[in-house]
């Protein structure tokens, strides 16, 4: 975003943000972008680059505050606000999402709630109910076998059944809040499977931990990070889905906790993976922001929806810097009572918080790298050189965009055909 004037100034309402870290700022700049506010951040623990930030003032919580302690903390936020002042109350973390959900009948007295019943949050939660979905809507889902590890050792269980394909494949939780507090050794988000020994060494340790979700193992869809696609949505309360935007990954997080995070992608035109979620949205009835994940297949072309993330992912300034700041959708929509008109952003821009010429190294297709240079050269967003974000932030992208490099050397050195 070239120009650093609000867009429409207001400060007729209120925002308060859950949680820390680029989860958080992404959504503050959005904001700040267009309407010239500064939002609240409420953190469990103190985060600098939240701190330092122009666009939201920090409240950070003693260590060890309960969940009980954080919500009378946002209820006594909002009593010092001017009676009738509206606030939205916002989040980009799956374990706050499902604390604001617990604690929903005292927090919405005071403020504006954005999120789906924790009903349809439990079922999207779910990546095995997701593929159903989606089945019954004939938007593709890599194949997969499900495994229920609450029946284990069970007769008829299948958790010792051979995979019906070749080996590698990839290994998943059906469900991230199941999988959140099981610990064992070799514990990643993701699992890439070389053989079936190593499927049962697996199924063997989750069952030692006392794992008693649904684990998914499915069909690799071959492809480095280039053929993965991250999809960001607005549904309002009403039933429309006022905001449209795709973007093509060029490099995600490879360290075993941020597995699958995007860490550069081109935005661009994508109308039939568009059109396909916002028929999904429509058919469950979805309100708010989600964040979907595809991945194509490279030598079909088809794209397989891969997970839907009930809120607006980490790196939704990729919408806010191609030119659509994302808080326009949910203020017209909750504060103004009103839907826009929807947009599809097509507007090529490169978001990065990697150095560009380390995402460049990572993209071997000749056609991909002209276009990936092109668009470097006018149209590079990075959040933590929004502009007006003083010298601190700035500083900081550099010493951020270092550590990627050092991680990237110790966990994916080069870029591998399926991307793990």
């Amino acid at each position: 975003m070239r120009s650093h004037t609000p867009a429409e100034p207001r400060d007729d309402f209120d925002v308060v943000i859950l949680g820390a870290g680029l989860n958080s700022l992404n959504l503050a700049i959005a904001f700040h972008a267009q309407y010239g506010m500064r939002s609240t951040f409420v953190m469990r623990s103190s985060v600098a680059m939240n701190e330092k930030t122009v666009t939201a003032d920090a409240v950070a919580l003693p260590l060890g505050t309960s969940d009980e302690e954080f919500a009378e903390a946002l209820v006594e936020l909002a009593r010092r606000r001017p009676a009738g002042r509206p606030a939205l109350l916002l989040t980009n973390d799956d374990t706050l999402i499902a604390f604001i959900d617990r604690f929903r009948e005292q927090l919405e007295p005071h403020y504006l709630l954005t999120q789906i019943p924790r009903s349809l949050l439990d079922q999207l939660a779910d990546k095995a109910e997701f593929a159903e979905i989606c089945a019954g809507l004939d938007i593709p889902t890599p194949p997969t076998v499900t495994v229920d590890f609450s029946r284990a050792g069970q007769e008829g269980w299948n958790g010792h059944e051979e995979l019906p394909w070749q080996f590698p494949v990839v290994a998943k939780p059906a469900r991230t809040s199941d999988y959140a507090h099981v610990d064992f050794p070799g514990k990643r988000k993701v699992f890439m499977l070389e053989s079936e020994q190593e499927r049962r060494d697996l199924v063997e340790s989750l069952t030692n931990a006392g794992f008693r979700g649904r684990f998914l193992f499915q069909e690799l869809i071959e492809g480095d990070d280039t053929t993965l696609r991250s999809i960001t949505a607005y549904r309002s309360t009403r039933g429309r889905v006022t905001l449209l935007c795709a973007a093509q990954v060029l490099l995600g997080e490879h360290t075993p906790e941020a597995l699958g995070r995007p860490a550069a992608m081109i935005t661009g035109s994508f109308p039939e993976l568009t059109a396909q979620a916002e028929r999904f949205l429509d058919h469950v009835d979805y309100v708010g922001f989600a964040n979907f994940d595809l991945k194509v297949d490279p030598r079909t072309g088809e794209a397989y929806f891969l997970e839907i993330n009930p809120r607006i992912g980490r790196n939704n300034y990729y919408v806010t810097g191609a030119g659509e700041p994302v808080s326009r959708h949910i203020v017209a929509d909750r504060i103004d009572g009103v839907d826009l008109d929807q947009v599809v952003v097509d507007r090529e821009v490169l978001y990065s918080i990697v150095p560009r010429l380390w995402v460049r190294r990572y993209i071997r297709d000749r056609h991909l790298r002209r276009r990936f240079d092109r668009i470097a050269r006018r149209a590079l967003r990075n959040p933590f050189r929004y502009g007006p974000e003083r010298l601190w932030i700035k500083a900081y992208s550099v010493v951020s965009g270092a550590n990627f490099v050092r991680k990237y050397l110790r966990v994916y050195p080069r870029p591998t055909d399926s991307g793990f």
